[in-house]
């Protein structure tokens, strides 16, 4: 007689394994009893989904308005340069990914940390004598939120704490949160083009602080810092001896009268992560290729963070590998004059929308200077039968059917972020729109006082 058995044996600190004991009985099979705990359904989501938490979409999703049927849904919320065909990528880099997909020769498995060839690509496109970069010193990943959730999760152990730029990107506190890190929210300076406030900065730092973000040229600002003002970050980061991750997907994303500073190449002591990727500069955002690149002249990381990166990166097997194998191609190949085609768009964009919207009473906007972003504050005490920007937004998608996202997303309220990223006659008619909504519910000093005291 044939039996099999799988015991039910716990000890110490491991789990129990479940033991059946078959018995064979002439022509079947059938379980024997089933030792320990009764079976019962038990799933459960994880801590870790219960710490995720998406600001933007939690509140989106929670504003339940419909837009105006008689006019277009016009939206300026989302930062996505390709979702009205008007700025799409070169055709060199589309060529590029095309030749690789014929070749056949990039359909198997990369490394997790991405393919020699195409890390030595990225390394000689970046490479500077201030910040001098080989193929060890990168990490490709599945776009630029990848390199950042990598990025965090080597600096950061549950329990410590990371600085954020408030108004900032939200999907740095979503990861955060979700991996158990506090985030501590230092303030940017609206009066000042968004200028970090350094002394807030600092006060912030303690000893549990594991690294300083900086987000240059921002999201959701569209402000770009000068070289003088990434050295002040510098100088606080080196004194405290914070590390500091650089998101610069934006970079070289600046308009003709100011220029882009990499901030690794601004420092040899303070060590940088510095995340990017193709998604916004090349206009391909859906095709998830991102990096990584690790200065580190003063061997303050050593091998610990490098080996922590390649640990993590193991947790998947890396980014597309076709979009890979044209990496080098689309970095050499990219004409100049499409980048200076997309930031000329930009621009002109963003000069008529911050043109239009100065001239309306009761908003002030923050010109950019450069990113695909706009900035506008509400003077809330002219508009005081709205509670805050979210209820302002919300009838101004329910009135005009133009959709602009309250920055309480970015964790600044009163204000809402443009994305200026839409065809021309589109920013101008959803400016118009704007404009007639700031009338309707514009209320002068005394109006407003006067509607405050009946309430």
């Amino acid at each position: 007689m044939d039996s099999y058995l799988i015991q039910v044996n716990g000890h110490g600190d491991h789990a129990p394994v479940l033991d059946v004991h078959l018995k064979n009985t002439g022509n079947t099979i059938s379980p024997g009893k089933v030792k320990g705990r009764k079976p019962r359904w038990a799933v459960r989501a994880s801590e870790m989904s219960k710490k995720t938490f998406n600001p933007i979409r939690a509140i989106v999703d929670s504003m339940k308005v419909e837009p105006n049927p008689k006019k277009a849904m016009i939206s300026l919320s989302l930062g996505d340069p390709t979702v009205f065909g008007n700025l799409p990528t070169n055709d060199e880099v589309t060529r590029a990914v095309k030749e690789v997909l014929d070749s056949g020769q990039y359909n198997g498995y990369a490394p997790s940390v991405g393919y020699q060839s195409c890390r030595e690509a990225v390394a000689a496109y970046y490479n500077c004598p201030e910040a001098p970069l080989k193929a060890q010193d990168v990490i490709l990943t599945s776009g630029c939120s990848q390199a950042i959730e990598l990025a965090l999760a080597v600096l950061a152990n549950p329990g410590q704490n990371i600085l954020v730029p408030r108004p900032g990107f939200s999907l740095y506190k979503t990861l955060a949160l979700s991996l158990g890190i506090e985030v501590k929210l230092y303030n940017l300076l609206p009066e000042k083009a968004w200028e970090i406030d350094l002394e807030h900065l600092e006060s912030l730092v303690d000893e549990k602080t594991a690294c300083l973000i900086v987000n240059n040229p921002s999201n959701p600002c569209g402000s770009v810092f000068s070289k003088s003002h990434l050295q002040e970050i510098l100088a606080v980061a080196s004194r405290q001896c914070v590390p500091i991750l650089a998101d610069e997907i934006y970079g070289d994303m600046v308009f003709a009268d100011c220029k882009y500073e990499p901030i690794a190449t601004l420092s040899t002591n303070v060590p940088v992560l510095s995340c990017g990727g193709l998604a916004k500069r090349w206009l391909v955002p859906g095709w998830r290729m991102g990096w990584i690149l690790i200065h580190d002249r003063r061997d303050i990381f050593g091998n610990e963070i490098r080996d922590g990166l390649l640990r993590l990166s193991q947790r998947i097997l890396g980014p597309c590998t076709i979009v890979q194998g044209a990496l080098e191609r689309i970095l050499h190949r990219t004409p100049p004059e499409f980048y200076h085609n997309t930031l000329s768009i930009l621009k002109s964009n963003a000069d008529l929308c911050y043109a239009a919207l100065s001239a309306i009473p009761g908003l002030q906007p923050v010109k950019p200077a450069g990113a695909m972003y706009l900035m506008v504050e509400i003077e809330m005490e002219h508009f005081p039968e709205f509670e805050n920007d979210v209820e302002f937004t919300e009838r101004l998608i329910s009135e005009q059917s133009v959709f602009c996202l309250p920055a309480t997303c970015f964790e600044y309220p009163n204000f809402f972020r443009i994305v200026t990223t839409v065809p021309e006659e589109m920013i101008l008619e959803a400016c118009s729109r704007i404009q007639e909504f700031c009338e309707m519910h514009y209320q002068g000093a005394e109006g407003a006082q006067d509607l405050e005291c009946d309430k």
